[in-house]
């Protein structure tokens, strides 16, 4: 009896384990695809933006699942702020962000929440919201017009508060690449190097 159980004990923990690595092997996999997906900024949210119009044709299509939309557009204003907002807030951190363009060391805008991790963070909501999509217990009937009121009453105000936080703390979340400068720096290099 004993040998029985000992026989069936080490079966079930070799499964588990077979279990364990089969599914670290598909989590490796899946990361390392996402890796790839790092360098191809466009790429990436053209996908988004394709899903999305999926997402939408979808309720559209289905005249249903308007808590869903409601739910979805706010966990992503939600991925906004966190996108726009800075690592560090000045109002309880300090002043951290430069507030003078002196002798100050140059420090770039670092976000509470990556370029990647917003993207993914968004994808996945819109995955799941579309997937929410085709069961009908998440279908709770509303009037969708309060909803849509109410979404874009809170992204004014919510946006607004934001761009008055931008303005008094001087940051822009946004970069426009590598700076130029004018002025001819290589020609006046050739000019000291006597090159023609």
């Amino acid at each position: 009896m004993l040998e029985e159980d000992a026989t069936n004990g080490g079966t079930s923990t070799s499964s588990a384990n077979r279990v364990e690595r089969v599914a670290a092997q598909l989590s490796r996999r899946y990361q390392a695809a996402l890796d790839k997906t790092v360098i191809h900024t466009a790429g990436r949210w053209a996908g988004f933006a394709t899903l999305t119009a999926l997402y939408w044709l979808r309720v559209w299509l289905v005249h249903s699942h308007y808590i869903v939309t409601y739910g979805l557009h706010i966990y992503l204003l939600n991925l906004l702020i966190g996108f726009l907002s800075p690592a560090v807030d000045p109002e309880t951190e300090g002043p951290t962000l430069p507030t003078r363009r002196g002798d100050e060391e140059f420090r770039p805008f670092s976000r509470r929440l990556s370029e990647f991790k917003f993207w993914y963070s968004c994808t996945r909501g819109t995955v799941v919201a579309l997937a929410m999509t085709f069961f009908s217990v998440f279908d709770v009937p509303v009037f969708w017009p309060i909803l849509l009121g109410y979404f874009i009453a809170l992204f004014v105000l919510t946006m607004r508060r934001q761009i008055a936080h931008m303005i008094k703390h001087r940051y822009i979340p946004c970069s426009f690449g590598k700076k130029r400068y004018a002025g001819g720096g290589h020609a006046k290099t050739r000019e000291a190097l006597n090159v023609p």
